[in-house]
Protein backbone atom coordinates (compact mmCIF):
# COMPACT_ATOMS: atom_id res chain seq x y z
CA UNK A 1 0.00 0.00 0.00
CA UNK A 2 1.25 3.37 -0.71
CA UNK A 3 2.37 5.48 1.82
CA UNK A 4 0.16 8.95 2.73
CA UNK A 5 1.67 12.03 2.55
CA UNK A 6 0.16 15.04 2.41
CA UNK A 7 1.01 18.73 3.10
CA UNK A 8 -1.80 21.43 3.75
CA UNK A 9 -0.50 24.81 3.03
CA UNK A 10 -0.38 28.52 1.48
CA UNK A 11 1.58 29.19 -1.34
CA UNK A 12 3.21 32.49 0.12
CA UNK A 13 3.61 31.13 3.61
CA UNK A 14 7.23 30.44 4.54
CA UNK A 15 5.40 28.29 7.61
CA UNK A 16 4.22 25.45 4.93
CA UNK A 17 7.24 26.02 2.71
CA UNK A 18 9.24 24.66 5.42
CA UNK A 19 7.75 21.36 5.23
CA UNK A 20 7.74 21.40 1.75
CA UNK A 21 12.25 22.13 1.82
CA UNK A 22 11.98 19.47 4.46
CA UNK A 23 10.38 16.68 2.25
CA UNK A 24 12.36 17.89 -0.82
CA UNK A 25 15.93 17.37 1.50
CA UNK A 26 14.16 13.78 2.30
CA UNK A 27 13.09 12.86 -1.03
CA UNK A 28 10.06 11.85 -0.02
CA UNK A 29 6.68 12.43 -2.27
CA UNK A 30 4.19 14.04 -1.25
CA UNK A 31 0.76 15.41 -2.35
CA UNK A 32 -0.38 19.36 -2.25
CA UNK A 33 -3.40 20.86 -1.03
CA UNK A 34 -3.47 24.53 -1.19
CA UNK A 35 -5.59 26.46 1.55
CA UNK A 36 -7.40 29.24 0.99
CA UNK A 37 -5.80 30.80 4.87
CA UNK A 38 -7.76 34.23 4.31
CA UNK A 39 -11.07 33.29 3.45
CA UNK A 40 -13.01 29.79 3.46
CA UNK A 41 -10.80 27.28 5.53
CA UNK A 42 -11.74 23.64 4.40
CA UNK A 43 -13.66 21.36 6.64
CA UNK A 44 -9.99 19.00 5.94
CA UNK A 45 -7.75 21.72 7.68
CA UNK A 46 -10.24 22.10 10.68
CA UNK A 47 -10.54 19.13 11.29
CA UNK A 48 -7.27 17.86 11.18
CA UNK A 49 -5.87 20.70 13.27
CA UNK A 50 -9.14 21.82 15.49
CA UNK A 51 -6.75 23.56 17.85
CA UNK A 52 -4.93 26.49 15.78
CA UNK A 53 -6.95 26.09 12.19
CA UNK A 54 -4.29 27.17 10.71
CA UNK A 55 -1.59 25.64 7.65
CA UNK A 56 1.10 24.06 7.51
CA UNK A 57 -0.47 20.66 8.54
CA UNK A 58 1.05 17.35 7.72
CA UNK A 59 -0.53 14.33 7.20
CA UNK A 60 0.96 10.62 7.48
CA UNK A 61 -1.14 7.64 6.97
CA UNK A 62 -4.31 9.63 8.42
CA UNK A 63 -2.01 11.41 11.35
CA UNK A 64 -1.88 14.80 11.41
CA UNK A 65 0.49 17.15 12.65
CA UNK A 66 0.94 21.21 13.25
CA UNK A 67 3.03 23.14 13.70
CA UNK A 68 6.01 24.02 10.79
CA UNK A 69 9.09 23.13 13.10
CA UNK A 70 7.55 20.09 14.84
CA UNK A 71 6.44 19.02 11.51
CA UNK A 72 10.04 19.26 10.31
CA UNK A 73 11.36 16.93 13.15
CA UNK A 74 8.36 14.32 12.95
CA UNK A 75 9.99 14.37 9.08
CA UNK A 76 13.45 14.16 10.53
CA UNK A 77 12.65 11.18 12.88
CA UNK A 78 10.68 8.92 9.96
CA UNK A 79 12.73 9.59 7.22
CA UNK A 80 16.34 9.04 7.86
CA UNK A 81 18.19 9.81 4.87
CA UNK A 82 19.78 12.99 3.97
CA UNK A 83 19.65 14.24 7.64
CA UNK A 84 18.42 17.42 8.70
CA UNK A 85 19.95 17.81 12.24
CA UNK A 86 23.29 16.77 13.44
CA UNK A 87 23.79 13.42 15.10
CA UNK A 88 26.15 14.64 18.39
CA UNK A 89 23.45 15.92 21.27
CA UNK A 90 24.72 19.25 22.05
CA UNK A 91 25.01 20.32 18.30
CA UNK A 92 21.45 19.14 18.02
CA UNK A 93 20.04 21.26 20.98
CA UNK A 94 21.96 24.18 19.91
CA UNK A 95 20.31 23.48 16.33
CA UNK A 96 16.75 24.09 18.07
CA UNK A 97 17.87 26.51 20.54
CA UNK A 98 18.62 28.82 17.06
CA UNK A 99 15.20 27.11 15.37
CA UNK A 100 12.93 28.43 18.46
CA UNK A 101 15.05 31.84 18.20
CA UNK A 102 14.35 32.64 14.45
CA UNK A 103 10.53 31.83 15.35
CA UNK A 104 10.18 33.56 18.58
CA UNK A 105 12.42 36.57 18.23
CA UNK A 106 13.10 37.48 14.86
CA UNK A 107 10.34 36.67 13.31
CA UNK A 108 7.96 38.94 14.85
CA UNK A 109 10.26 41.76 15.39
CA UNK A 110 10.71 41.39 10.95
CA UNK A 111 7.18 41.58 10.43
CA UNK A 112 6.77 44.53 12.97
CA UNK A 113 9.86 46.42 11.69
CA UNK A 114 8.53 45.73 7.54
CA UNK A 115 4.49 47.00 8.44
CA UNK A 116 4.74 48.98 11.39
CA UNK A 117 3.29 52.53 11.38
CA UNK A 118 5.97 55.14 10.65
CA UNK A 119 6.13 56.43 14.45
CA UNK A 120 6.69 53.28 15.44
CA UNK A 121 9.38 52.39 12.70
CA UNK A 122 12.74 53.06 14.29
CA UNK A 123 11.98 51.27 17.59
CA UNK A 124 11.06 48.29 15.64
CA UNK A 125 13.66 48.42 13.16
CA UNK A 126 16.36 48.48 15.91
CA UNK A 127 14.87 45.50 17.45
CA UNK A 128 14.94 43.60 14.19
CA UNK A 129 18.69 44.48 13.49
CA UNK A 130 19.19 43.03 17.07
CA UNK A 131 17.59 40.34 16.67
CA UNK A 132 19.68 39.19 12.95
CA UNK A 133 22.63 40.72 14.37
CA UNK A 134 22.66 37.57 17.42
CA UNK A 135 21.42 34.95 14.81
CA UNK A 136 24.30 36.30 12.35
CA UNK A 137 26.98 34.84 14.83
CA UNK A 138 25.13 31.50 15.07
CA UNK A 139 26.34 30.81 11.52
CA UNK A 140 30.24 31.40 12.96
CA UNK A 141 32.35 31.51 9.63
CA UNK A 142 29.93 28.27 8.26
CA UNK A 143 27.98 28.61 4.66
CA UNK A 144 24.86 26.96 6.47
CA UNK A 145 23.37 27.74 9.56
CA UNK A 146 23.87 23.63 9.61
CA UNK A 147 26.86 23.38 8.33
CA UNK A 148 28.08 22.12 4.69
CA UNK A 149 24.38 21.46 3.74
CA UNK A 150 21.32 23.20 4.66
CA UNK A 151 19.57 21.81 7.92
CA UNK A 152 17.07 22.99 10.52
CA UNK A 153 18.25 26.51 11.16
CA UNK A 154 18.13 27.14 7.56
CA UNK A 155 14.38 25.80 7.00
CA UNK A 156 13.49 27.96 9.91
CA UNK A 157 15.15 30.93 8.59
CA UNK A 158 13.70 30.56 5.18
CA UNK A 159 11.65 33.75 5.89
CA UNK A 160 15.16 35.63 6.55
CA UNK A 161 16.69 34.15 3.41
CA UNK A 162 14.05 35.16 0.98
CA UNK A 163 10.71 36.21 2.24
CA UNK A 164 12.22 39.45 4.12
CA UNK A 165 14.45 40.39 1.30
CA UNK A 166 11.10 40.88 -0.99
CA UNK A 167 9.42 42.78 1.87
CA UNK A 168 12.35 44.97 1.68
CA UNK A 169 12.19 45.90 -2.09
CA UNK A 170 8.11 45.99 -1.35
CA UNK A 171 8.65 48.47 1.63
CA UNK A 172 12.02 50.33 1.05
CA UNK A 173 12.75 49.41 4.20
CA UNK A 174 16.44 48.09 4.29
CA UNK A 175 16.61 45.77 7.34
CA UNK A 176 18.96 43.03 6.07
CA UNK A 177 22.37 44.31 3.70
CA UNK A 178 25.35 42.70 2.95
CA UNK A 179 26.93 46.52 4.82
CA UNK A 180 24.88 45.50 8.26
CA UNK A 181 24.87 42.15 7.88
CA UNK A 182 27.84 40.61 5.87
CA UNK A 183 27.94 37.12 6.87
CA UNK A 184 23.89 36.78 7.09
CA UNK A 185 23.46 38.73 3.75
CA UNK A 186 25.99 36.06 2.07
CA UNK A 187 24.18 33.23 4.10
CA UNK A 188 20.28 34.19 2.17
CA UNK A 189 22.39 33.99 -1.29
CA UNK A 190 23.85 30.77 -0.32
CA UNK A 191 19.97 29.58 0.63
CA UNK A 192 18.16 31.03 -2.38
CA UNK A 193 20.53 29.37 -4.82
CA UNK A 194 20.77 26.05 -3.55
CA UNK A 195 18.67 23.94 -5.97
CA UNK A 196 16.60 22.01 -3.48
CA UNK A 197 15.39 25.63 -1.56
CA UNK A 198 15.08 26.97 -5.40
CA UNK A 199 12.24 24.22 -5.63
CA UNK A 200 10.24 24.81 -2.15
CA UNK A 201 9.98 28.81 -3.07
CA UNK A 202 6.72 30.68 -3.70
CA UNK A 203 7.30 32.55 -7.23
CA UNK A 204 9.20 35.89 -6.72
CA UNK A 205 7.12 38.15 -8.62
CA UNK A 206 3.79 36.91 -6.93
CA UNK A 207 5.27 37.45 -4.08
CA UNK A 208 6.35 40.49 -4.13
CA UNK A 209 3.39 41.93 -5.45
CA UNK A 210 1.35 40.57 -2.47
CA UNK A 211 3.60 42.19 -0.20
CA UNK A 212 2.98 45.50 -2.25
CA UNK A 213 -0.77 45.17 -2.00
CA UNK A 214 -0.10 44.14 1.81
CA UNK A 215 2.37 47.46 2.39
CA UNK A 216 -0.24 49.73 0.50
CA UNK A 217 -2.96 48.62 2.43
CA UNK A 218 -1.18 49.08 6.40
CA UNK A 219 0.20 52.72 5.20
CA UNK A 220 -3.68 53.08 4.39
CA UNK A 221 -4.90 52.23 7.72
CA UNK A 222 -2.25 53.67 9.97
CA UNK A 223 -2.60 56.97 8.27
CA UNK A 224 -6.62 56.41 8.40
CA UNK A 225 -5.90 56.06 12.71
Amino acid sequence: MAEEVKVFGAWGSPFSRRVELALKIKGVKYEYIEEDVYGNKSPLLLKYNPVHKKIPVFLHNGKPIAESLVIVEYIEETWKGNPILPEDPYEKAMARFWAKFVDEKCLPALWTAGFSPENERAKAAEEACECLKTLESALNGKRFFGGDTVGLVDIAANFIGYWLRLIQEATGHDLLSAEKFPALFKWSDEFVSCSVVKDSLPPRDKLLAFFKARFAGAAQTNASN
